[in-house]
């Protein structure tokens, strides 16, 4: 009994490509078929008993073969044969009858040799029709799905999704992600998988950075299973089909609704496929290399990347050299977006802070204290911290609702040097004059150098969905001013 169950389990868990040429062995059925009419001679009683047992271990794996391939009649008929040959409890049927049932099979062995020759035959030189993919307890032709567009993942993104749990994977996936990250590196993918993702995402700072507001209660609460990105399919009743793999955004078009859609394809992957896992990973990466051609890259629609174009277009704007230390401005926006490269993420987690953290315009107070400190009680009693003249220019633009415009600056030199000095009660040195006076100059990059800090100060702590109330902007031309609602602000 221990050398079948061995042997069989060899059989059943070899590689992929053993699995292929045992499957496109036909002619096993024609040795069986030979094997049991020679039974019909008078042989040694061992041969019987080898027969039985060859056909035993043939017949289990031909169940199991048709049943991968939902053909169930045909493994079930094997299966009961199977049951039928085995010799550790005989089934007593006589000599007679067992020459009768030998004689059955091995013509049924026959018939399906050449049944399944012809149709091998007929089918050479057409286009091979889609692999199907074997999911357990279902069959996927396709494996393009519909998602709205909120779904679409970055051009290089994998994502393990599942609509129901596998065990061996999670623990797999979770004790050694090593394996997924070994993998992506491999095919040139990152891989996402999404509950070790959240765990990397709950630092405090990150969820904070996106939204400032939340309390560490509110925080805690922030979570996202492997079921996350089903929401976004296109067809609900696509869910159950999704048990658990990988899915890959290919492409974005306008669907039939008139609204953007996603292709994502999906890629199976089970621990109870009989399949190995690296095996299947390995074919996994042999078919997004087929379906991906070198140069091609995903047509991304809607707004993603508009926040990054526009730092960089804000970036070109402010290139020049600051007018109070010589430090240079590209300088200082390279530290500051290191900064938030580090709290903001990029890709499927960036979305997924998005969705699962919906900032909502809730702005909080803005307070400058009797010491001129700026707060923002509202956001965990944040502090907005600035260089002195810088803070001086701040508070210029907070006294002034109506905006200021750039050409003007030179009337408003008197009240921010009157500002300055309550920053700096020590009185005006010879450069703080000329700093003032470089900053009021429309001709020069010095106001431009200090709304670039302004702006940094407070990206620098939260998300620029939110900071873009808070420090000076305005269009080209127009008068630049704070947006925050003057209801807001308390000066004590």
């Amino acid at each position: 009994m221990g050398v079948v169950s061995c042997f069989l389990y060899f059989l059943l868990n070899q590689n992929a490509n053993i699995r292929r040429k045992l499957e496109t062995m036909k002619q096993v059925y024609l040795v069986l078929a030979a094997l049991m009419l020679l039974c019909l001679a008078p042989m040694p009683y061992g041969y019987f008993q080898l027969v039985r047992l060859l056909s035993t271990i043939a017949f289990a794996v031909m169940a199991f073969r048709y049943y991968r391939e939902r053909k169930e009649w045909m493994a079930y008929t094997f299966g009961v044969l199977a049951l039928l040959f085995q010799p550790f409890y005989k089934i007593a049927l006589g000599r007679t009858m067992w020459n009768v049932i030998d004689v059955i099979v091995a013509a049924g062995l026959t018939v399906l040799f050449f049944y399944e020759w012809r149709r091998g035959k007929g089918q050479k030189g057409m286009a091979p029709a889609p692999k199907p993919i074997n999911i357990v307890g279902e069959v996927i032709e396709d494996n393009s799905f519909e998602f709205k567009l909120q779904g679409k993942l970055g051009p290089k993104e994998l994502v393990y999704v599942a609509s129901e749990e596998d065990k061996g994977l999670t623990d797999l996936f979770e004790n050694h992600p090593e394996v997924l990250e070994g993998w992506g590196k491999m095919i040139g993918f990152q891989i996402v998988y999404l509950p070790l993702l959240m765990k990397r995402l709950q630092d405090k700072r990150v969820l904070q950075y996106r939204a400032p507001y939340l309390s560490d209660t509110e925080l805690e609460g922030v979570a996202v299973g492997n079921d996350f990105m089903l929401q976004y399919l296109d067809n609900p009743d696509d869910k159950g089909r999704l048990k658990h793999g990988f899915i890959r955004t290919e492409n974005i078009h306008r669907g039939s609704d008139g609204k953007d859609k996603a292709t994502n394809r999906f890629y199976p992957l089970s621990s109870k496929s009989g399949e190995p896992i690296a095996d299947q990973l390995h074919r996994i990466g042999k078919q997004i290399s087929n379906e991906t051609p070198q140069g091609i890259l995903i047509g991304q629609a809607g707004d993603s990347g508009n926040r990054d174009d526009r730092d960089a277009y804000d970036v070109a704007e402010l290139r020049f050299n600051s007018q109070t230390d010589g430090e240079d401005i590209e300088d200082l926006m390279e530290e500051v977006r290191e900064r938030i490269s580090k709290l903001r993420q990029r890709g499927i987690a960036e979305y997924l802070l998005e969705q699962l953290i919906h900032p909502d315009n809730r702005l909080s107070r803005l307070v400058i204290t009797k010491d001129w400190r700026i707060l923002l009680p509202d956001y965990n009693s944040m502090e907005i911290k600035m260089e002195p003249l810088v803070k001086a220019v701040y508070l210029l633009f907070l006294r002034h609702p109506e905006g200021i415009a750039f050409k003007q600056l030179p009337d408003y030199r008197e009240e921010l040097t009157g500002i300055y000095n309550l920053l700096k009660p020590s009185g005006l040195t010879d450069r703080a004059i000329q700093s003032i006076e470089d900053v009021t100059n429309p001709m020069l990059n010095s106001i431009n150098e200090k709304c670039a800090r302004i702006r940094a100060a407070f990206v620098g702590q939260f998300d620029d969905y939110m900071a873009k109330s808070y420090y000076i902007d305005g269009q080209r031309g127009e008068a630049k001013k704070v947006a925050l609602p003057r209801n807001m602000v308390t000066w004590e």
